[in-house]
């Protein structure tokens, strides 16, 4: 993930007359301000976005009258994020078939998973993105970076007890649509096994791997050929895998990366990515493949 570069930066140096323009402040809580902004919005691009626009603001502050730098910058990140998902609350009502988060290589980029890894992993931002705003920012501000109820309720301007309910509701709305995960090694056998019978077009083994009310879900933007909905239910699932097994992995070379915290499948074409998929698994099999397509999204992940 491109980072703001000290270089683009240093110019205002200049233009400040040369004292402290803040940098140094920014620079240190960057990666937090990447982690808060990417979990709450689901996109890599958007949270760069968002992080210049915190840099434009910060520079514009009378920093002199400001206590905690760390903390107004993470302030004002998750306020600007709050307002960019209510107001553009259509954006992906109007997206062309199943929206799924733009992956982020976490094995290159270490510091975005430095913190705690909760609210990280794709199903999990898939389902934040269902949560009102301000819930979606308790859920990340408490589960991703410990802070406390004060600190979110300062944060999000609302009582202590107001961010410690928007905090369990968040819980408790993740809690009831999501089981409780294998371990790392178990997914990583259940996505292995799921990618050689998919290659394979074996709908048995498929059929076995899977959950009984398994989703696979393709997020190719309009850009790319994939299935517009969701394909839900352990025959479907199987049936729909199956049916492009003869031509969809011809040519082509799987690689694993660590994507949001978790091993997935780097689909490539000659050194271009085409498409990532990850799945996640608990003890009852496989409940949700999720498909990658768009370049757009897929345009920071490196093959091997």
């Amino acid at each position: 993930m491109p980072a703001v570069m000290e270089e683009e930066l240093i110019p205002n140096v200049h233009e400040r007359g040369g004292h402290d323009d803040g940098l140094s402040s920014f620079a240190a809580v960057r990666p937090r301000l990447f982690g808060i902004a990417y979990r709450m919005l689901g996109s890599a691009a958007e949270s760069e976005d968002i992080l210049q626009d915190v840099w434009m603001r910060w520079q514009l502050t009378n920093r002199s009258v400001v206590e905690n730098p760390a903390a107004f910058l993470a302030t004002t990140t998750t306020r600007l994020c709050i307002n960019l998902i209510q107001s553009a609350s259509s954006r992906h009502e109007t997206y062309t078939g199943t929206w799924l988060p733009e992956p982020v290589d976490t094995s290159s980029d270490p510091t975005l998973g430095a913190e705690r890894e909760e609210a990280l992993q794709l199903a999990v931002l898939v389902l934040l993105e269902k949560l009102p705003a301000t819930e979606r920012a308790a859920y990340v501000l408490r589960e991703a970076f410990d802070y406390s109820y004060r600190e979110i309720a300062e944060t999000l301007q609302i009582e202590e007890a107001n961010a410690r309910q928007l905090a369990s509701r968040a819980r408790k709305h993740l809690a009831e649509e999501r089981r409780t995960a294998v371990d790392a090694a178990e997914q990583r056998r259940f996505l292995e096994a799921f990618i050689n019978a998919a290659q394979r077009g074996d709908m048995a083994t498929l059929e076995n791997l899977f959950a009984e009310d398994v989703v696979s879900y393709s997020d190719g933007g309009g850009f790319v050929r994939a299935a517009r909905v969701p394909v839900a239910g352990r025959e479907r699932v199987a049936k729909f895998i199956a049916a492009f097994a003869s031509h969809f992995w011809l040519g082509v070379t799987l690689s694993w990366t660590h994507v949001n915290g978790k091993e997935s499948i780097l689909i490539s074409r000659g050194n271009e990515p085409i498409g990532l998929v990850a799945t996640d698994a608990s003890d009852q099999g496989i409940h949700q493949i999720m498909w990658v397509m768009r370049p757009s999204k897929l345009s920071r992940m490196q093959t091997s």
